[in-house]
């Protein structure tokens, strides 16, 4: 039975839960993270709506992460080290750390255990390995910003995100089975957390929406709002697409720098493949769960991966 690293779909599907069930949204953690320094509050609703002002992606050295802010990192010598600003979505994986190491403080127990008796999904190191894709712009911004930090090893029983291999939790580091997937988004979709999770909440510059863990899907040219527009009215229920094709997709319709309406739609999509798209007004879901890898090993540029799910998606609206 295939499985995938669900890279960043742990954000959802395991993080942004647990916060919701544990948590207080609105209490200033700012101490308790030790980011004094910080003049703003510091709340798990910025946090899970990536408008806590953090930078996009860090290097994870195990150091507490307002140590490693207050360094200083180049800025401007990658796009990874984009620097937000807060009340203004900037999708990081920093907040979802932060969200994790809150979730030990307060629980007293590993995050990777208090996600899997959650969800039943699997964390890392996994027994069985996900097809594997070759490293992304993480390796090149990692030696960038940690110079005398060696980059984590690979291993075919560990994630493809560079910081969740080096043990950063929260933001990655979970995979799954078809199965398992199916089962979890069932216990989702029943708790009621993509209610709870779609809540307009914060935007981003480029106009995108965020809530608490997911982000609205917008109807224009090219994007997905397009073809799930195309959804028939109530079709409700939980739907795993498996992929394993490593063919090239064929070619989209280019995408417009206009993105449209927002849609009923929210969703998540994964580094690695998987994407999670759902319609909280009728509890329709539906998980893409793909592999990143070429027909040459390569790993597919975003704009390959956009075609591969666009045609998953499509195929899924030919059956139904």
């Amino acid at each position: 039975m295939p499985f995938f690293d669900l890279a960043s779909l742990t954000k959802p599907l395991v993080t942004a839960p647990l916060a919701l069930q544990h948590l207080d949204l609105d209490q200033d953690r700012r101490e308790q993270l030790g980011f004094r320094d910080r003049i703003e509050p510091l709340t798990v609703r910025q946090l899970l709506s990536h408008s806590a002002g953090l930078p996009a992606w860090l290097p994870y050295t195990g150091e507490p992460l307002a140590t490693q802010l207050r360094r200083g990192l180049p800025q401007s010598a990658h796009p990874l080290f984009c620097q937000g600003r807060p009340g203004t979505s900037l999708y990081s994986d920093l907040g979802y750390r932060l969200l994790a190491e809150l979730l030990e403080q307060e629980l007293g127990e590993p995050f990777a255990t208090l996600g899997q008796r959650l969800t039943g999904l699997s964390p890392a190191p996994w027994g069985q390995c996900p097809m594997g894709i070759p490293d992304g712009p993480d390796a090149a911004a990692w030696i960038l910003a940690e110079p005398s930090s060696a980059f984590p090893e690979r291993a075919e029983n560990l994630p493809h995100d560079a910081n969740a291999r080096a043990g950063m939790t929260g933001h990655a580091g979970f995979g799954a089975t078809g199965d398992q997937m199916r089962a979890w988004l069932h216990n989702w979709l029943e708790e009621g957390f993509p209610t709870r999770m779609a809540v307009e909440t914060a935007w981003a510059e480029d106009g995108a929406i965020w809530g608490l863990g997911l982000h609205r899907v917008f109807d224009g040219e090219g994007r997905f709002g397009q073809v799930l527009n195309q959804l028939p009215n109530r079709f409700s229920g939980v739907h795993v697409v498996e992929d394993t094709r490593f063919q090239s997709p064929p070619e989209l319709p280019p995408l417009s720098s206009a993105s449209g309406s927002p849609t009923e739609f929210w969703m998540h999509l994964a580094y690695t493949g998987p994407a999670l798209f759902v319609r909280p007004s009728d509890g329709f879901c539906l998980c893409l769960l793909l592999h990143r890898q070429g027909p040459e090993g390569q790993m597919l540029s975003m704009e390959t991966l956009r075609a591969r799910r666009w045609e998953v998606l499509m195929e899924f609206l030919a059956r139904i």
